[in-house]
């Protein structure tokens, strides 16, 4: 299979599964998708990841023009160690990220749906306290 063909079919998996199970849903028509849940949305893009697989990709950003400190970075990294799924991150402009990803080829709706109550979990219970550390916004405020 070709690696659009792989994408094509990931994406519409996970279409299927936001059409059936989260009526809330964001289709921006591109194969990208977000989920609104609280002060968070969780966005999904899939990517490319092998010559026979590609990664649904569940990003969640939990704070914009965060003041990132080495204090801010530690809590990260324990908070990473303590949580038992995804991580959180930085991007480029220090916004703190929390993602997850999954194999494109054995998405099950079950898993992704778990997957993405989750990460909008997470996401919501620790904006405000990253907010309060940093100084940033949560995404609902940006």
């Amino acid at each position: 299979m070709s690696e659009r063909t792989l994408i094509t079919a990931a994406q519409d998996k996970v279409r299927g599964v936001l059409q059936n199970r989260f009526a809330n849903h964001i289709d921006f028509g591109d194969g990208t998708f977000a989920i609104p849940h609280g002060s968070s949305s969780v966005a999904i893009v899939v990517r490319p990841y092998t010559e026979t697989d590609t990664m649904v990709e569940l990003i969640a950003q939990i704070v914009s023009e965060a003041k990132v400190t080495p204090e801010v970075m530690h809590w990260l990294l324990r908070k990473n160690a303590e949580l038992h799924m995804g991580a959180f991150g930085l991007l480029f402009d220090d916004s703190i990220v929390y993602n997850y990803s999954l194999s494109g080829n054995n998405l099950d709706a079950d898993e992704l749906e778990s997957a993405i109550a989750s990460i909008a979990v997470i996401a919501d219970h620790y904006d405000d306290e990253l907010v309060q550390m940093t100084g940033g916004k949560r995404a609902v405020d940006a």
